[in-house]
């Protein structure tokens, strides 16, 4: 038996600018965890940075 190759169509019946921000909002609620791990490991970096410098010129953090 032959395979069918499947064809799928939407119908969508806002503008370009609706969806694109429809689909912009679930990007973002997917990967805000990802988002606020990454900020945290940047700011927990900065801090360890700021503390060992303050610390290389004397002064206590």
């Amino acid at each position: 038996m032959k395979k069918r190759k499947l064809n799928y169509r939407f119908h969508d019946p806002n503008s370009a600018a609706v969806t694109a921000n429809y689909i912009l909002k679930i990007f973002i609620e997917a990967n805000t965890k990802k988002v606020e791990a990454a900020l945290q490991e940047v700011t927990d970096t900065i801090s360890v940075s700021d503390e060992s410098s303050s610390c290389r010129e004397g002064h206590p953090a």
